[in-house]
């Protein structure tokens, strides 16, 4: 009897951590399963077969893109090749919206049932493209409650699985441990600085992250300021920038549950961070630069007033964001300071860091979308 085949296609760190979670749950009730696909360390360390590292296509911009596109189209050519020679039951998409689109075409060609996790931003620009979507997938699971009503008034096949981050988002270690083996005292002031786990996010948030501390730093030199590098990102060329920078920052491998609580204050990339950091109530501001060409384009297309993800969930301005030329040094470490000095303020930002956690729904996400899985999987077979 044939083994049953599920490929995965996620193509940045966020996509490959959220695919690990629901393949852990998958092998628990299936352990037979054949997983193979494109992703990172966390689907490998999961038990999937990683046939191409998606670390090399994870860029954001529209620029960024065609500079990438040798890569991703090369990438493109191998997962195709993959569909064609395997044939999977089942071929999981799991965000990264342009490029994975353009495989599910193929593998409806080739007659494979496509589920697509973590939808497109559909509500956010580009709105009837929902109907393209619709015409390319078998079944569509969502993870934010408000994009159900969309997909169910397309007459596309949905669920809502719940969001992941609500389960797996918990401090672990206590903070003041990590920051004792971090050389920080309980009465330091701490900033944390989370460029992203993007090279493209990295080249341009650093800067602005270094000349940000340079500021504070000469304000107030008792202030620790602490970077977590993401598992997608070399650790040794990080920390051998922040230290030619001549600034004193802490950069760290240490899991990012145990590092957010260790801050009083965080400056982030937007994305998928804003909630963690928003699950674990520390106050932020988000920062957002991209090619001046990309950021006209989009600027048009987008639909929504906010970038970051904790304040599209919260409806509403929770914490500051600072985009294009409002994303300087002066800007961004003025907001830090309001955060560290005026308590009214800081317990304002955290009481609506609270209600994104309540928007978030009740969790279960990675065993919701694992049934879902095993139940499309069963429609395959019956």
């Amino acid at each position: 009897m044939k083994q049953t085949h599920v490929m995965i296609l996620a193509g940045e760190a966020s996509g490959d951590a959220h695919a690990a979670e629901f393949v852990e749950q998958l092998k628990l009730e299936q352990p037979d399963l054949q997983l193979s696909g494109m992703g990172g360390k966390a689907m490998r360390k999961a038990g999937v077969d990683v046939f191409f590292d998606s670390s090399i296509i994870a860029v954001v911009g529209l620029v960024e893109v065609l500079r990438h596109w040798g890569d991703i189209k090369r990438a493109m050519g191998i997962v195709k090749h993959r569909l064609d020679k395997t044939r999977p039951d089942l071929l999981i998409l799991v965000d990264y919206p342009e490029f994975n689109l353009k495989i599910a075409r193929h593998a409806r060609e080739l007659g494979i049932k496509v589920l697509f996790y973590i939808s497109p931003q559909v509500w956010a620009w580009r709105p009837k493209r929902i109907h393209k979507i619709g015409s390319l997938i078998d079944h569509m699971a969502v993870i934010f409650k408000f994009e159900k009503q969309y997909y169910e008034n397309a007459g596309i096949p949905v669920s809502f699985v719940g969001h992941p981050l609500v389960d797996k988002v918990k401090a672990g270690i206590d903070a003041q441990n990590i920051r004792m083996d971090l050389g920080i005292s309980t009465d330091d002031k701490v900033v944390g600085l989370f460029p992203g786990s993007r090279h493209s996010e990295i080249s341009r948030l650093l800067p602005l992250m270094f000349a940000t501390t340079r500021r504070m730093q000469a304000r107030e030199p008792k202030l620790k300021f602490l970077l977590p590098v993401a598992s997608s990102l070399d650790f040794d060329d990080l920390s051998e920038r922040c230290k030619s920078s001549g600034l004193d920052i802490i950069v760290t491998r240490d899991e990012i549950y145990d590092v957010i609580p260790c801050c009083d204050v965080i400056a982030t990339c937007s994305g998928t961070v804003t909630l963690e950091i928003a699950l674990l109530n520390i106050p932020m501001c988000i920062l957002y630069k991209m090619s001046w060409l990309s950021y006209l384009i989009m600027s048009r297309l987008i639909t929504i007033p906010y970038i970051g993800l904790a304040n599209i969930v919260a409806d509403k301005a929770v914490v500051k964001e600072f985009l294009q030329q409002d994303a300087n040094p002066e800007a961004v470490s003025r907001e830090l300071f309001e955060l560290i000095e005026n308590q009214a303020y800081r317990d304002q930002v955290k009481q609506g860091l609270k209600q994104v956690r309540d928007n978030l729904g009740a969790g279960d996400g990675p065993r919701n979308m694992a049934k879902l899985v095993l139940s499309l999987l069963d429609q395959q077979t019956s």
